[in-house]
């Protein structure tokens, strides 16, 4: 086994990678800007995470989810490995010491909102810092030509000027055409080639190695039902089927409503939205992780690089009543 090899085995037990995992880790690994073209579920967050642990210094990982954050910090840290996040709802001394405590190499992953990339403080810091290299999640973000474009992405490249040697790894399951043209231009460092290798494997001016996993998804299957009693309907399929499931609702309000029905019904539900206390948020994510409940139901601010292998339906409700 070589070192990559030794570390997955080590803290995830796996024997090897699978995809294109091991190509995107080589590409960071050495030291090269890296696009890679993943799936939901396709093992994202592996490509990061081994690097960042086969390296001196701190991974910055860049993610615009603070139920994600959270939760991929908590499974860090039962295997074993140094990792924190920063996000809002921290006090000033808990953000400083989080930031202290990667300058003198205490903490290995590094979880950051894109928002947090302009505040002083950050700045300040992260010049003292040895930084890996810098992982960006969900980039799609990044661009212009993406369904969720969020301004404070354009960060990045700033603070790239500010821990220059660092390569950026930019990691996304939505990517057309455009969108990844955008996501080089706007992630990259230097405009010139050094090699004819990576010309052949991207038309941009920039130097990304760019991966891509096939996103055909055989083990899941995909139904849409009309019923005219769609409320029976949701109760009818959780009842039919076993194990975990997460239920998505348009409004915040409808969260409410459906947990409460499902209570009613006898299925242990809870509900989460983003104007929820993030006090409240954490300890309902706790509850569905830990089985206290069967079903989250959410809005779209819930999910999103949640582990948790039992999941076996995610229902999307579309009620006009």
């Amino acid at each position: 086994m070589d070192s990559y090899q030794l570390i997955l085995k080590r803290y995830w037990g796996y024997d090897d990678f699978r995809g294109i995992q091991r190509e995107i880790i080589e590409s960071i690994g050495s030291g090269h800007d890296t696009l890679g073209l993943m799936p939901t579920g396709g093992g994202k967050s592996i490509t990061f995470q081994v690097p960042a642990l086969a390296q001196e210094g701190t991974c910055i990982v860049i993610t615009p989810l603070i139920a994600l954050m959270k939760d991929q910090v908590d499974n860090l840290r039962r295997r074993g490995i140094r990792a924190a996040a920063i996000y809002s709802g921290l006090t000033r001394e808990e953000i400083v010491m989080t930031l202290e405590n990667c300058i003198f190499g205490d903490i290995r992953i590094l979880y950051v909102s894109p928002e947090r990339l302009s505040s002083d403080l950050f700045q300040t810091k992260l010049r003292h810092m040895r930084v890996s290299f810098i992982t960006v999640d969900e980039a799609h973000c990044i661009s212009q030509w993406g369904y969720d474009f969020r301004p404070s992405y354009l960060e990045i490249a700033k603070i790239r000027k500010l821990v220059p040697k660092a390569p950026v790894l930019a990691l996304t399951a939505t990517a057309t055409p455009a969108v990844v043209q955008d996501i080089q231009e706007k992630l990259s460092s230097k405009t010139s080639l050094s090699s004819p290798t990576r010309q052949a494997r991207s038309a941009s001016p920039t130097s990304f190695n760019i991966f891509r996993m096939s996103f055909e998804r055989s083990n899941l299957a995909y139904v849409v039902r009309k019923a005219p009693d769609k409320r029976e309907q949701l109760l009818h399929i959780l009842n039919s089927m076993k194990g975990t499931a997460i239920v998505y609702a348009r409004s915040r309000k409808r969260t409410k409503e459906f947990a409460e029905l499902l209570n009613e019904a006898g299925i242990t539900a809870t509900f989460y939205h983003a104007g929820l206390d993030s006090v409240v948020k954490d300890e309902r994510q706790r509850d569905w992780q830990q089985d206290k409940v069967r079903v989250m139901v959410a809005t779209n601010a819930f999910g999103m690089g949640i582990d948790k292998p039992d999941v076996r339906l995610v229902i999307q409700t579309v009620l006009t009543a």
